[in-house]
């Protein structure tokens, strides 16, 4: 989008006044989106702005100043991270937008070195900058760009991610950089289980990756299922490299994950023809990519071109254009989540958008709402977030109708009426009566998932029917129904009533940890609830213990211990509890440790490591968990042993790193044939 009047129609004193607005929109957007991983606008939108600001000063020079975001890269180093000099820059990149651009460039660099060149052409993946530091072949430092000199070590963290090899093949100090970031299926499980706890969920796959990395909790790191691709190794001279081809390649004989789909391009045919090829595939990738990378392929031409003082003259980006389409918002719907999370989406004109016809699209929250001044008949620009999730882009002002007003955001909760909430620390409106119709029913079938209670037959459809008949109004009056209750019910017949009532019966003998994670805590999800159980023995004590007694169990945290004892002091949920224990629901603990007999396992700490014969990672943990085992997912010094399978990787190496005792599965088998 260009700017509203030529740059020649532009006095000093209009261009200080609009640099100005731009830097602090900029410095705005650029906080949200590095700093809180919880962008405000769209790529798009903080590009064109952007390149507003890049024309201004351009024409008035004397406008620029080092604090400008087109002098700085990157974000600010979040508190509670260790600063991390980066001994060489590590620094943004230039970006064009059109072929002509990308043309241009071509013509720079030909001109600057005075000879033919060619480039190595990489996918530009939607992850976040890091830095790799290896001494004598061993992973001992790894951290983020940051601002571009000073970044934050998340070395811990790092270490969670198994495509990073925690120890190379050959002894040699070495520093490598790259890219972190999301699968795409990671990033719809992790939404899904935010979404399922009553947490926000990310705006794209990039921010989730960021939010993920910049963890205080390496579990947490490690749950979220990041992967890398590295490109670049600093001072590649030393190693005999002398193309970022080359680079690209010993970086894989090294045991780094690489982008298998960089080329080399001669002339710029081939680079549109790279560019027209994964702009059409990029849905289909496994990862998000947001555009394409040229690198002058020789180094030793990358070392004479040097850098600008944001970013390298030798290499260049190619953003894709957003994948958008125009349409018009007719509503704008608020949904209320099991915990009570109100969440917009806008409801619009069916238009096609990659490949599928969309007609509703979220809008996270009220200040992303705001900040876009959404309204009842605006034309709109949408697009796929991170390729998956549809969401409103920008509102096209100039086909906004004449009559439109401010869209008021609700007050009060659209299920049952009651004031809604703004918490401090939250950007989401919250609904805090808990017998809210629609909390209710999203607990009702929460509590039947496979994961709590596993009630088969007790879905959404159903629940609505129970529900709006008055038949329950809690998870405790599932218990009480009877086969003329459900003989009301739509398409309801004797064999479904009888299935329905045979799971529902079938129910009250689980463990109390799918009893606790079906309650539907806030924080408290299956692992925990597990833990939680297994080390008080049933629902009672636990209802009983302190803050402090909860948060003394290994891997519970703080968050956890006041949620549990926030929910269990309410009296409603007292009242529910003892429903629940009339009706004959059980509140033990099966699987708990202290009925274990001795045996070779018993209150080991086991980690698990590649692909066994005989056993699913999920089934090996059930069952020697049974046997009292603790099953962790890293190496530790307080690992006791290490379980192997085929293609054990950075485990296997850190555990002999540590002297761990190391099981191979013939090993493994003779001490559960003696248990047995």
């Amino acid at each position: 989008m260009p700017l509203p009047k030529p740059i020649k129609d532009y006095s000093l004193a209009d261009a200080t006044t609009t640099v100005g607005e731009l830097r602090q929109q900029l410095r705005r957007y650029a906080q949200a989106y590095y700093t809180q991983d919880a962008p405000l606008v769209e790529d798009s939108v903080y590009d064109d702005q952007y390149r507003q600001l890049q024309e201004l000063e351009q024409a008035f020079p004397q406008l620029v100043t080092a604090d400008s975001p087109t002098q700085q890269v990157g974000g600010t180093v979040l508190a509670g991270f260790t600063k991390v000099s980066h001994q060489l820059p590590m620094l943004s990149m230039g970006d064009v937008f059109s072929l002509d651009e990308l043309a241009s460039f071509d013509s720079r660099m030909q001109k600057a070195i005075q000879q033919t060149t060619t480039y190595n052409v990489e996918l530009k993946i939607d992850g976040l900058a890091i830095s790799l530091r290896y001494e004598a072949g061993k992973l001992v430092l790894g951290s983020t760009r940051g601002d571009g000199s000073i970044g934050e070590d998340v070395t811990a963290n790092l270490r969670t991610v198994a495509s990073i090899p925690q120890t190379l093949a050959v002894p040699i100090d070495l520093e490598v950089r790259g890219e972190c970031y999301m699968p795409k299926a990671s990033f719809e499980k992790l939404n899904r289980e935010r979404d399922n706890n009553g947490e926000a969920v990310f705006a794209n796959p990039r921010n989730a990756a960021a939010g993920s990395l910049r963890q205080l909790n390496s579990r947490v790191t490690k749950e979220r299922q990041l992967d890398t691709f590295i490109y670049t190794i600093v001072n590649a001279d030393r190693y005999g490299v002398t193309t970022q081809a080359e680079a690209l390649k010993q970086l894989q004989e090294w045991g780094f994950h690489v982008n298998p789909e960089s080329m080399v391009a001669t002339d710029l045919q081939q680079i549109d023809d790279y560019i027209q090829r994964y702009q059409a595939q990029r849905d289909e990738l496994p990862y998000g990519i947001d555009g394409v990378v040229l690198k002058i392929n020789q180094l030793s031409l990358q070392a004479e071109l040097g850098n600008t003082v944001k970013v390298p003259r030798w290499e260049i980006a190619y953003k894709f254009p957003p994948e958008e389409a125009h349409t018009i918002v007719r509503d704008i719907e608020w949904t209320v989540g099991r915990t009570g999370v109100v969440t917009p989406t806008a409801v619009m004109d069916p238009v096609s958008l990659a490949g599928t016809t969309v007609a509703r699209a979220t809008l996270h929250n009220v200040d992303l709402l705001r900040e876009k001044d959404v309204r009842l008949g605006d034309t709109v620009l949408i697009h796929k977030a991170g390729d998956i999730i549809p969401e409103v882009s920008q509102v096209v002002l100039g086909k906004r109708p004449l009559t439109s007003q401010p869209y008021e955001v609700p007050t009060t909760c659209p299920s049952c009426g009651s004031k809604l909430i703004h918490l401090a620390d939250e950007v989401a409106l919250r609904c805090v009566n808990p017998m809210c119709p629609a909390q209710v029913k999203e607990g009702l079938i929460h509590f039947a998932s496979r994961d709590a209670m596993d009630i088969t037959g007790l879905g959404p459809k159903v629940v609505t029917q129970l529900y709006d008949r008055h038949l329950v109004k809690d998870v405790a009056d599932l218990y009480k129904l009877t086969a003329t209750d459900l003989a009301d019910l739509d398409k309801f017949k004797e064999k479904s009533i009888n299935n329905l009532l045979n799971a529902i019966a079938n129910s009250k003998q689980n463990s109390a940890e799918r009893l606790l994670f079906g309650l539907g805590v806030r924080n408290v999800g299956a692992k925990a609830a597990r833990l939680l159980l297994a080390a008080f023995g049933n629902l009672e004590n636990l209802m009983m213990a302190s803050a402090e007694e909860i948060t003394a169990i290994k891997t519970i945290g703080p968050t956890i211990g006041d949620s549990l004892t926030t929910y269990f002091a309410n009296a409603q949920v007292q009242e529910l509890i003892q429903e629940l224990r009339a009706v004959g629901v059980n509140f033990d603990y099966l699987g708990s440790t202290t009925t274990v007999k001795d045996n070779f396992f018993k209150d080991k700490t086991i980690v698990l490591t590649g692909k066994l014969a005989h056993y699913t990672r999920s089934e090996l943990s059930q069952q020697l968990t049974d046997l009292g085992a603790h099953i962790v997912g890293s190496v530790s010094k307080k690992t006791d042993y290490l379980i192997v399978g085929e293609d054990a990787g950075s485990k296997l190496t850190k555990a002999r790193q540590l002297a761990i005792p190391v099981l191979a599965e013939t090993e493994l088998d003779q001490y559960l044939d003696e248990v047995k």
